[in-house]
Parts: C-alpha cells; structure tokens; sequence
C-alpha cells in the first residue's frame, strides 16, 4: 500500500520556481473474502472480488453478502442505496471496492463499507437454479455441475479434499519420500481382477483389429508395480493420482474414477514398518484438516454426519489396535450380530464385518494381518505357517468406511514367486 507524490516546478511571476505537489490516489488492496473476515487490511481500501450470495436493499443502504470461495463465511458489503442498480442480483459477479471496518453487530467481526461497486457478470435470479432462502437436496444439486460448487456443501467439500490432498503430500516429503509420476496409460493389470477400461483411438483411420501401442493397453488400476520398480532405486517413493476400476457398480465404494495413494518403502522387515507409516499419514492429514477446515469440517459434523467429531476426536488420542484375521474371524463367529456374508475361515471380510470389528474395538482405526494367503495378490509375502496359510498383509479398518488403505510385505524370494506366478 502506497502514496505517490509527484512533484511539479513552474514559474513565478517573480522569476523564482513554484513547487507544487499532486497526491496520487491510494491503490486498493486486493483480499480474498478469507482474508477479509479474518480482519486482514482492517481500515484500509481493499478490493473484493466474488459472486453474490444475498442482497437486502434498504430506503439509505445496501446489503450484500459476497463470497470467493476461499471461505465458508461471506464478507458482508454495506453500501448507500445510490449504489444499487437493477444488475446486482443474487448469483452475479462483482468487485467492490471500499473501506474495510469492524463491523458492529456480533454476528460478523468486519464488514467492508463500499465505495464502488462494480458487476463484473450477470445472472438472472429468476433461471438461476439456486434459490436464496431455499435448501436444496444433493440430489437436486448434482443436477448442476457446473454451478453445484458455488453451493456450501460442496465448496466445503472440494476445500476439505484441496487440504487433504495437500497434507498428504506433505506427510510424505516430510518423512522422506520421492514422489513418483506413474503411467495413466498402461499394458499391465495390476490387481488381476480384469476390470479395466480399455484405451483405444477413435477415428476414421483407427484400425480395430489392430491395438495403437502394439499391445491392449488400459487405464492404470493402480500405479503399484510401477513405483515396485523404483523401490529397487529408491528406498521411499510414492504417488497419488487418478485410478479407474471399470466396476460395474453404482455405490460410493465402488467408484469408476478416483484419486488413491500408494507408497513403497524398501528395506522391510515387518508389517510394523507397513502399519507405522499408514497411522501416521493417517494421523498427520486428519490433524491438518481439522486445524486448516474449522468451519467446514463443522458445517459436515452438524449437516451431515452429527455427533461424528467426538468419534474422530477419540482416534486421534488413541493407538491403532492390531489383530490378526483369525482374531477378526473368532470374534465375528462369537458375536450374536446377524451377517449377511459368511464368517468361515477364508471368506473376505465384507463391509459389514469390517464395521462390527471397528465398532467391536472401541469405534477407532483398527489394523487386521496376516489375511489368508488365496485373498491376497501374487506378490504377496508368504508367511509359510500351517495350518493356516497366510499373507504378510494388513487392512486398515475405520469407523463409518470399513477398510481405508491396505498393503503388505513383498514377496522377495524368486523360487516361491516364480511358482506364484505360474499359478
């Protein structure tokens, strides 16, 4: 923020020089509303930039409410009624400029007394979608893609998942990890169930019969292989990117795209290596959400999940447990709990299980091991015990989800992987 003064010399009548100073305008300081709320630039003239969540127009004043997307909180705007034209309407884009001051009513710490207000984008109120005073359903929401984040439900939602996103990545560079850029076009299957989509090119001049990289190539499922093979030159490495399971079901579990983290870390000796780093990531990205989300972490424990933040509250104070898959498996067969999926010994633990057990281990993150061996991918270390025949692999279970993140030891020993793989 500065003052210019330029000063000008001219002629007296009396053959001396005249100095003359000529005061520049204040520049107005560009704030984000999050800034502006915060009580940043308090007193000065700042610019605002944002689309128009409410406007009250009052016989002397105007109100608006003003939001950027870089809060929860609107900043509230309070103009002279001469301000007003008929283009600011609830929905369009303006830019207002102003003092910004403390405002005196409890309700909002500051509020920004316009001098100049701007639209800089229209919107009709009457085709706009969104109603001011109304609450619309998600489902009605997702109807608009285009406009549904302009919503508090789901700009909440997207900076959640921006902190998230960015806690994790600093987790790894914190504890030493290389960030790996894994193929999003691949030829390998990595999870060997088959349910890939297949890359092909379109066109006239596409051949059908013949595949554009000589071989089928596919849509990663998983970028594991790939960062198993830096893992030979790098002893911790990871990514974090696209995935996409060509799954034919419609459920929040069983996505046809997302975004999944994936680490591999060399030199291990046991599943306490694996199981360490899984707690703390999961530890580290919950306390940066809850510290830099506040509000919008509140706005989902009242709206939508209530009385969730006391459950991740008592996660966060307590060690993970560990217990072995035939430690799950004995308790579900001794609980009087009705499951829809069988409970022997060698069925995959199904969401339902995965909730008892959470629920059954005081409702906190608990890790399940040593997973029957048939259950778990080829490279999968063998523990060679008998009867049992196990896997050196863990879950990670949570309450309200079921399995999070899962891994295990990679099998190391050439003579057992080549019988592996053959099978």
């Amino acid at each position: 923020m500065f003052q210019a003064a330029v000063k000008t010399f001219s002629a007296s009548s009396g053959g001396g020089l005249t100095c003359i100073r000529h005061y520049c305008k204040k520049t107005a300081r560009k704030l984000r509303v999050s800034e502006a709320v915060s009580g940043a630039g308090l007193g000065a003239n700042v610019k605002v930039q944002g689309w128009v969540r409410s406007v009250r127009p009052q016989k002397a004043n105007l109100f608006l409410h003003v939001n950027d997307g870089s809060s929860l909180q609107s900043l509230q705007i309070v103009a002279s009624s001469e301000l007003n034209n008929p283009s600011l309407t609830f929905g369009s884009a303006v830019e207002v400029t102003g003092t910004l001051k403390k405002s005196p009513h409890h309700k909002q710490p500051v509020e920004l007394e316009a001098e100049q207000i701007r639209v800089v984008g229209e919107c009709n109120p009457v085709d706009f979608p969104f109603k001011i005073k109304e609450r619309h359903s998600l489902e009605y929401l997702r109807q608009f893609p285009h406009l549904r984040c302009r919503t508090n439900a789901f700009s909440s939602l997207l900076r959640i998942r921006s902190e998230a996103t960015t806690a994790i990545h600093s987790y790894f560079k914190d504890n030493g990890f290389l960030q790996i850029h894994t193929p999003i076009i691949t030829s390998n299957d990595c999870e060997g169930a088959g349910e890939l989509f297949q890359v092909e090119p379109s066109g006239p001049d596409h051949d059908e019969d013949e595949n554009f990289f000589s071989v089928p190539a596919f849509l990663t499922v998983s970028g594991q292989l790939h960062l198993e093979v830096m893992s030979g030159a790098f002893s911790k490495v990871y990514t974090f990117g696209p995935t996409f399971r060509a799954e034919n079901s419609q459920s929040r579990r069983h996505l046809a795209e997302f975004y999944m983290v994936e680490a591999e870390v060399s030199f291990t000796q046991s599943l306490e290596d694996l199981t360490k780093v899984m707690e703390d990531m999961f530890r580290s990205a919950t306390e940066h959400v809850l510290a830099h989300c506040v509000e919008d972490v509140d706005l989902f424990h009242k709206h939508v999940t209530p009385g969730h933040r006391e459950i991740v509250d008592a996660m966060l104070k307590r060690k993970f447990p560990v217990i072995t898959y035939s430690e799950a498996i004995d308790i579900l067969k001794r609980s009087s709990e009705k499951f829809s999926f069988p409970t022997d010994w060698g069925c995959d633990l199904q969401t339902e299980h995965e909730k008892y057990l959470v629920k059954h281990c005081g409702n906190i993150p608990v890790f399940v091991t040593d997973y029957p061996f048939n259950l778990k991918p080829f490279y999968a270390r063998d523990n060679q015990d008998h009867p049992e025949h196990t896997a050196a692999a863990v879950d990670l279970l949570v309450p309200g989800v079921g399995e999070l993140c899962g891994g295990s030891l990679r099998e190391e020993r050439l003579d057992l992987l080549r019988v592996r793989l053959e099978e």
